[in-house]
């Protein structure tokens, strides 16, 4: 090969050939069966199960100290819980499904005959790489496709890991990881996928659309935004707090459905101040040496939130450190504070946050709240805090997200007979299980006529049995 081509540019062309590869193995097993499905899940969870230790520490390099608990749980264990669950119903999900027939058409039959797209293509973000990359494979593998994985340059370690694991585990004409700079991930999304799935931000999953549309490539686009958390009067503050204390902490609050702010009733403000700093002292002792906390992922991000504490200062809000400032040892170890006296024109209100700051919202009205909801993006998620049935189905009704939790924080995604994903700004399509699935599949309908059909007597030369027919359909449709 030309010396002088880029290193960019060899990706490109091994990731043509990969895609032309596993295209040509679709095209000889356009509908695999049951037996292969399974085996690739099982080799999937068998590989997940042998790195996890090695994953451990591999992201725990990446990120300069990430907590072994959230790379076991976030990455890991969810990871196994939606591969066993998809194995288990994947039986069930595969078959062809009767539909019903108009009684005009009768006595023929209708179905929907689910069928892989092709190669899907997966692009994973640095938040949780191996759970965001493994998780929608696992649905692609299960409806019958081929898969090629882009995961993120931001963690390296955690991306050779998943390359070499991926090699020793699929053929390459099954499944591939390809590893690379930005350019590469540029060259990637370019490609001409059967369906491209990008987890990530939304200023980079409209370049995403863009690239995808030249190839009339249809996405997934799992983004983000400022997902609110909502307070009642009545709701109870302790368990509310150290339900956002484990949002805004676990990874480092580096997690696309993190609560991106809180609206508390304005009487409450002071209270739910201190109920945060109590619970943060509870899950997370001895912040600056506590093994439990996770370091912002790089130099660039932490300086973005050191930038927006900054701006919101200059704005008039006040920052309150919900952990003493002590030297740590975990690199870019940020303090989780919250930021009140917030305004729309604060950054913070702008932006998503993607780190331990709470902005706090103080609202006098239930109305206010979700006008300012509704006055924004769409959000990925929302959370409601509360006992007050009537208040919460008002929130249900009036606002759109992606998911909600209510009483708690984060755990509708853990669902996996709920679909996953965002609306608007913050994304498009879901995955998740049965949901999965199905995004990854064509549920072709198929149209089965009976020889005893009336539909010759709609046959020309139209004349007296047309306009028979039509008046008795006009009837009976």
């Amino acid at each position: 090969m030309n010396q002088a081509l880029s290193a960019a540019t060899v990706a490109t062309l091994s990731m043509r050939d990969a895609l032309s590869l596993q295209r040509t193995t679709f095209a000889r097993e356009m509908n695999p069966p049951l037996a292969l499905r399974r085996d690739r899940l099982d080799r999937l969870a068998a590989m997940t199960e042998r790195i996890a230790p090695a994953l451990v520490e591999a992201l725990s390099q990446d990120f300069g100290h990430r907590s072994a608990h959230v790379t076991r749980l976030a990455d890991v264990m969810m990871v196994m819980a939606a591969i066993s669950h998809t194995r288990r119903h994947l039986k069930k999900w595969m078959r062809t499904r009767r539909v019903a027939t108009p009684l005009a058409f009768q006595p023929a039959a209708s179905r929907l005959m689910p069928q892989p797209l092709g190669v899907v293509g997966i692009v994973s973000p640095w938040n949780y790489p191996y759970q965001l990359a493994i998780a929608p494979a696992a649905a692609a593998l299960a409806a019958g496709n081929r898969v090629m994985i882009k995961p993120s340059e931001l963690t390296p370690r955690c991306s050779e890991l998943m390359r070499q694991a991926v090699a020793d585990s699929f053929a390459a004409d099954e499944m591939v990881v390809v590893t690379g700079d930005a350019q590469v991930g540029k060259g990637f999304v370019a490609l001409p996928f059967d369906h491209l799935l990008f987890t990530g931000s939304t200023a980079v999953g409209r370049q995403v659309a863009l690239a995808a549309a030249a190839n009339l490539t249809p996405v997934t686009l799992e983004l983000g935004g400022k997902s609110p958390a909502i307070l009642s009067p009545d709701c109870d503050l302790r368990q509310a707090a150290t339900s956002l204390a484990l949002g805004k902490m676990f990874n480092a609050g580096q997690t696309c459905i993190a609560p991106d702010y809180v609206a508390v009733p304005r009487a409450m403000v002071e209270p739910f101040t201190s109920a945060m700093a109590d619970a943060v002292r509870r899950l997370y002792p001895d912040l600056a040496v506590n093994p439990d906390v996770t370091s912002i992922v790089s130099d660039r991000h932490f300086e973005r939130l050191q930038a927006l504490q900054d701006d919101a200062l200059q704005h008039g809000a006040r920052i309150v450190p919900l952990a003493p400032e002590t030297p740590g040892r975990t690199p870019r170890l940020m303090r989780p504070a919250l930021v009140l006296d917030v305004t729309d024109g604060m950054r913070i209100m702008r932006e998503e946050i993607f780190g331990p700051l709470l902005p706090v919202l103080a609202y006098d009205q239930l109305d206010e709240v979700i006008g300012h909801v509704n006055r924004n993006d769409r959000p990925l998620a929302l959370y409601w805090y509360g006992k007050d049935r009537q208040a919460r189905e008002r929130v249900l009704r009036e606002t759109i997200s992606g998911g909600v939790t209510i009483n708690d924080c984060m755990w509708h995604f853990g669902q996996e007979e709920l679909p996953f994903g965002g609306v608007g700004a913050s994304g498009t399509g879901a995955y998740h299980g049965e949901a999965g699935f199905r995004t990854f599949s064509k549920d072709k309908p198929v149209f089965i006529q009976s020889r005893l059909s009336g539909v010759p007597l709609l046959h020309p030369p139209y004349g007296g049995v047309f306009e028979f027919m039509a008046r008795v359909l006009k009837h009976i449709t």
